[in-house]
């Protein structure tokens, strides 16, 4: 699926690709909110809810690596030998 495709759908059916083709790759907070990033074939999504919240607000859809940085600080690839 590309990145407009996924865009054009409604949000449940974004939610469901999600489920079954997503690879959820971090979280963080920011702004009372809890988002969740995944990747999706070549583009990433980035669900955001309330924090203790289930509804989801909006989900963000980017496929430019810049929209990662956010995400660089919580990864840890410690060493492997």
């Amino acid at each position: 699926m590309t990145i407009t495709t996924f865009k054009n759908l409604h949000q449940r059916q974004q939610v469901a690709h999600l489920d079954r083709h997503g690879h959820p790759l971090a979280e963080r907070s920011e702004d009372g909110c809890e988002l969740r990033l995944f990747a999706v074939e070549n583009f990433y999504a980035e669900v955001w809810r309330s924090r203790g919240e289930d509804a989801i607000l909006f989900i963000h859809v980017f496929d430019r690596p810049s929209g990662l940085s956010d995400y660089l600080p919580l990864i840890s690839l410690g060493s492997y030998q």
